[in-house]
């Protein structure tokens, strides 16, 4: 795809009473679906390229497989075994969203989607199963953005946080192997980004690297109804007994789900699925277009956008006697005040049997780090509210 030119997204015209040339900016209606992508984006595989066009119609916190319902343009959805040249265009068809980073997912939610890429030494493929490094613990400021080297631990937080929420709730994760993945004999030969279908974790824990630091580690395994592209199978996965890990003699932080998983096999219809109902999505749907996804993001209902202006920011509901604190955010005066019921504006002190002076209990804004306690004092209600502006819902 070409970069559209001057002449194919502006026409001249010419002011002749001053003889100056304006130009006048039109719609390019052959705008290509693939955004353009310079050279040196190229060179470094597009990463750092804008997606352009979403072919399938799910959010970004879509868990699971991408089914033929998401798939207008071809209704069969995102096969198992599909590739893409690179990752912009794995991200076009959702099967891993980010742009670079290796995990797709929020560290309150989940995680939807992993990429192995051979970025870190510690990782173990064995196709039906994988060991995986979390991400983190290098130093990447100023020109080390590309440095490998470990240089502080890992720690389950962000991106880490996330797969271990997938770990606990029991969630499937979406695999795509890459060509980049020399230590791997499941990698793609090509150079490819393949979708492998999903996968659960069974444990997390951390141990000590190969360099030397502590790094956050996750057991896969493969979980879905289609066969994996290395096998002549023709049926998908059945449940199997975990592997042996050896260096789990030495983890520390092992955690292991307790309850039953939210994506599971069921015996009765003999295939993978949600035996819990799916985490709802937190996220707009990526639209068909990017015109019509701008569309989407100033959407939204008449009632979505007076609760964002007129809810309490505790019970998301709209407001009955609001009270606006210093730092501008608006509650309930009955939910404010029960949440800080029974704590006191000071806390005595004492030590070896000798009081101290008492000390102030600071009591933190539910929406920022503000301390509001002289304000919990004698909290009012606020005028500018009126009621005909609450009785709208």
């Amino acid at each position: 795809n070409k970069r559209p030119t001057m002449s194919q997204t502006c026409k001249t015209v010419r002011d002749n009473s001053h003889g100056s040339i304006h130009l006048q900016n039109i719609k390019n209606v052959d705008r290509p679906e693939k955004a353009f992508t310079t050279e040196r984006a190229k060179k470094t595989g597009k990463a750092n390229a804008c997606s352009g066009r979403i072919y399938v119609t799910v959010p970004s916190d879509h868990f699971g497989p991408i089914l033929a319902g998401n798939d207008p343009d071809r209704n069969q959805g995102v096969l198992v075994g599909e590739s893409w040249e690179d990752r912009q265009e794995c991200r076009q068809w959702g099967a891993h969203f980010p742009h670079v980073a290796g995990i797709g997912g929020q560290s309150s939610y989940g995680a939807q989607s992993v990429a192995l890429s051979g970025g870190y030494k510690d990782d173990e493929d064995h196709g039906e199963w994988f060991l995986y490094t979390g991400s983190g613990g290098r130093d990447l400021t100023g020109n080390k953005r590309t440095n490998k080297d470990q240089a502080f631990d890992q720690q389950f937080t962000k991106s880490n946080a996330a797969l271990r929420i997938s770990c606990k709730m029991g969630y499937p994760v979406r695999v795509v192997r890459s060509h980049k993945e020399k230590r791997s004999a499941y990698a793609p030969a090509e150079k490819s980004v393949r979708y492998d279908g999903v996968y659960r974790i069974e444990k997390c824990w951390r141990k000590v690297g190969i360099q030397g630091k502590r790094v956050c580690r996750y057991l896969f395994v493969r979980v879905d109804n289609e066969p994996a592209p290395w096998t002549s199978d023709e049926h998908g996965d059945c449940p199997r007994p975990l592997p042996s890990i050896p260096e789990l003699k030495k983890a520390t932080d092992m955690f292991v789900r307790t309850e039953s998983p939210s994506w599971d096999f069921d015996e009765s219809d003999g295939r993978w699925k949600w035996m819990k109902s799916p985490p709802a999505s937190r996220k707009a749907i990526a639209a068909l277009d990017p015109a019509a996804r701008k569309a989407m993001k100033g959407g939204g209902n008449k009632r979505d956008k007076f609760l964002k202006e007129f809810g309490c920011q505790i019970c998301r509901k709209v407001m009955s006697s609001p009270v606006t604190t210093p730092c501008a955010h608006n509650f309930c005066k009955e939910c404010l005040t029960g949440k800080f019921a029974g704590i006191t504006q000071v806390r005595q002190r004492s030590r070896g049997g000798r009081t101290l002076r008492a000390q102030k209990n600071v009591m933190k804004c539910p929406c920022c780090p503000n301390d509001i306690s002289d304000f919990l004092q004698n909290p009012q209600v606020s005028n500018v509210f009126s009621s005909s502006s609450i009785a709208y819902v």
